[in-house]
């Protein structure tokens, strides 16, 4: 691929090459075409040697590497790697070797990161993206338990906190207060990691049925048409219930392997993030202010907040919607 600024393409070789074929002069050719005479030279050399294949970039690798490190060496550097999980500061020592060059061939071999690892049997963790919006949406439910009203022990000495509980509700259990918990229903589309989430009193199948409608009116409002979804094998996803509502606008549902959530990593990860930057940000002082709260936090994680899958751009620069069509 040539680069941003570069004088000839493809099609400007050819050109050349047909100028200097109806019998124009190399020189003035290039003057014309703005390069040299030397570049002009290179192209039709090439061309009269190879055909129109020859008008192709080729690779810049070399055809030898005499100083590479060699592929014994190569090969135990990445078996210390995924045996006993060590880094270049500690496998150079043991081969010999600049901890840089550990470095350079962990790089490689895409062994550089840990967490690009499966701890267990050192393969390197197969990732996968949809390739465009719709195609996959994941789904999944996360438990949070409620806030009394006033705060909780987060925020203040822990009798006080339970003497919140016990004011918040008459619901008693071996006689506790019972604040109960809320179930965070979200939605998160495979390509574009754009998301929708709800804080929900269960996770029942009529919930979760009701909560795919308004996802689904949130993507298509988006220009996002989803044609399959990803659920883990919850009973409320496992009802006739949920999947003839799917199956009601002709979206394909599918389930997670049993015990397998890493199959479902990309709402899982955005469960998470939800906890640390929505949830756990800041001390509420009611069930209530945290619920409202995840509407900005919505709002920023989809419009503004980079996310380091996109390149550092928000999920909504991967929607197919023209670019300022939002606030």
């Amino acid at each position: 691929m040539p680069h941003p600024h570069a004088r000839l393409t493809v099609h400007g070789r050819r050109l050349l090459v047909d100028r200097v074929r109806a019998g124009r002069p190399i020189a003035h050719v290039a003057e014309e075409m703005g390069i040299s005479r030397t570049t002009a030279h290179k192209w039709v050399r090439r061309w009269r040697a190879e055909g129109d294949p020859g008008l192709y970039d080729r690779s810049s690798r070399p055809l030898t590497t005499p100083h590479r490190t060699p592929a014994d060496v190569e090969n135990r550097i990445c078996e210390l790697r995924r045996d006993r999980k060590l880094g270049p500061a500690r496998i150079g020592p043991v081969l010999g070797i600049p901890s840089s060059t550990v470095h350079r061939v962990l790089t490689h071999y895409g062994l550089n990161r840990l967490r690009w690892m499966d701890r267990p049997t050192g393969q390197i963790i197969r990732r996968y993206e949809r390739s465009h919006p719709g195609e996959l949406v994941d789904v999944d439910i996360k438990k949070l338990g409620n806030i009394p009203d006033g705060g909780g022990h987060r925020i203040m000495p822990r009798q006080q906190a339970a003497g919140n509980r016990q004011a918040t509700t008459d619901v008693r259990r071996g006689g506790s207060p019972v604040i109960g918990y809320s179930f965070v229903h979200t939605a998160v589309d495979d390509h574009s990691r754009l998301a929708y989430s709800e804080v929900l009193t269960d996770e029942r199948k009529e919930t979760a049925a009701s909560f795919w409608q308004r996802a689904n009116t949130f993507f298509a409002e988006h220009g996002i048409s989803v044609e399959r979804v990803l659920t883990d094998n919850g009973s409320c996803y496992r009802s006739r219930l949920f999947g003839q509502t799917l199956s009601a606008t002709g979206i394909v549902h599918k389930r997670t392997r049993p015990y397998r959530p890493q199959t479902n990593g990309k709402v899982e990860r955005l469960n998470r993030t939800l906890l640390d930057e929505w949830a756990y940000v800041r001390p509420y002082s009611s069930n209530a202010e945290r619920t409202e709260a995840l509407t900005d936090f919505l709002h920023t994680y989809n419009y503004h907040r980079c996310h380091t899958a996109l390149d550092g751009q928000p999920p909504i620069s991967r929607v197919n919607n023209p670019a300022g069509q939002y606030i």
